[in-house]
């Protein structure tokens, strides 16, 4: 996937909104106000997502093409190496769990509030 296919694949999700809350570069995508996903639009190559930790390992372990995320805590955020190999079904499921792993976070009362369901990932 390119930026333009991965910007508008995260902004096809619920209620995601995007910003640049850092700099002029990087952009930010978010559910009720919470970062799933950033990307510098200045090096398209890395693209950083949150991921439950366990997971966040094996992908690290399979995928020569995913790393600890730079400047982010790398227990819960993965880099993608968007110019590697990932197949377009595996970045897009890695979104999903991204957002869904923001999701199941957010206080009840606003999952119940705005209708909020996490996304269906097909393995």
């Amino acid at each position: 996937m390119n930026i333009e296919e991965v910007r508008e694949y995260c902004l096809s999700l619920p209620q995601v909104t995007e910003d640049f809350p850092f700099d002029e570069t990087t952009l930010a995508f978010r559910i009720e106000r919470k970062i799933f996903a950033l990307i510098d639009l200045e090096n398209t190559q890395w693209f950083v997502l949150k991921c439950e930790p366990t997971y966040a390992l094996e992908l690290r372990e399979r995928h020569p093409e995913i790393n600890g995320a730079w400047h982010m805590n790398k227990k819960h955020w993965n880099q993608l190496d968007l110019f590697g190999t990932l197949r377009d079904d595996l970045i897009k499921k890695l979104i999903c769990h991204s957002f869904n792993e923001v999701v199941k976070k957010l206080p009840r009362k606003v999952i119940e509030e705005k209708n909020i369901k996490p996304i269906s990932i097909h393995e």
